[in-house]
C-alpha cells in the first residue's frame, strides 16, 4: 500500500481562487491513518512546527500558530502565498510494515531519504508554468541531503530558466532547534524568522 500525501488535492494548486505570485514548497505530509497524523493542512502538526508563526510574522501580522486552517487559507489567499509539497505519494511504503509506520510516524525527511526508493513527486515545472504569476518560489529545508537536492533540482532550473526568484529556508520546525549557535538567548520561533527575514522577499 503506498502512502499518499494527506493534502493530495492540493498540491497542483486547482483549488485555489486567487493569482499566486509566492510559492512555498515543503517535502511530504503522510496521509496513513495509523500514523496520528492531525494535521488539517500544511505545516499544520503545530506543536512541533512553527510555519505559522513565522510566515504571519514576516508581513507584519500576529502569529496564527493557534488559528484555524480557515485562517491560514485566508492568510494565503490575502498575501497570495501557495502552498505544495516536493512528494506527493511514496510508493513503497507499507502500511502493515512497522518499520515503515515509525519511519513516517517520526515526520523526519531523513528516514523518507534513507528508506524509501520509489516517489511520485509533484510536477513543479508544470506547475509553475500553469501559475504563471508566480515569481518567488521557496523551500522549506536546506539542501544537506543529495536525495533532497535531486527533487528540488528540476524546481530550481525551471526558476533558473524564466527569472523567477527561488531560494531554501530554514525548516520552520523543532529540528532548527540543532541550528542555533550556542549560547544564543532567543526563542526558537524568533531564530527562524530572523533565517527567513535574510532570505525573503520585501513584503
Amino acid at each position: 500500500m503506498t502512502c499518499i500525501h494527506r493534502f493530495v488535492s492540493d498540491l497542483m494548486l486547482e483549488a485555489i481562487d486567487f493569482q499566486p505570485t509566492t510559492l512555498i514548497v515543503g517535502t511530504f505530509n503522510p496521509g496513513w491513518d495509523n500514523l496520528g497524523n492531525y494535521a488539517p493542512w500544511f505545516y499544520g502538526r503545530t506543536r512541533n512546527n512553527y510555519f505559522w508563526e513565522v510566515l504571519p510574522k514576516l508581513y507584519g501580522e500576529v502569529s496564527l500558530r493557534q488559528a484555524s486552517p480557515a485562517e491560514w487559507r485566508a492568510f494565503c489567499r490575502r498575501h497570495h502565498i501557495a502552498l505544495t509539497d516536493l512528494i506527493a505519494r511514496i510508493n513503497d511504503a507499507d502500511a502493515n510494515n512497522p518499520d515503515h509506520i515509525g519511519y513516517l510516524k517520526n515526520y523526519r525527511d531523513d528516514l523518507i531519504a534513507k528508506h524509501f526508493e520509489s516517489f511520485d513527486t509533484v510536477d513543479l515545472p508544470a506547475l509553475l508554468t500553469k501559475q504563471h504569476t508566480i515569481t518567488r518560489v521557496y523551500l522549506t529545508r536546506r539542501l544537506n541531503h543529495r536525495f533532497w537536492q535531486h527533487l528540488w533540482q528540476p524546481a530550481q532550473n525551471y526558476c533558473q530558466q524564466h527569472g523567477i526568484k527561488h531560494q531554501t529556508l530554514l525548516t520552520p520546525s523543532a529540528s532548527a532547534r540543532f541550528q542555533m549557535p550556542k549560547h544564543q538567548h532567543i526563542s526558537l520561533s524568533d531564530f527562524i524568522l530572523a533565517e527567513w527575514q535574510a532570505n525573503w522577499h520585501s513584503a
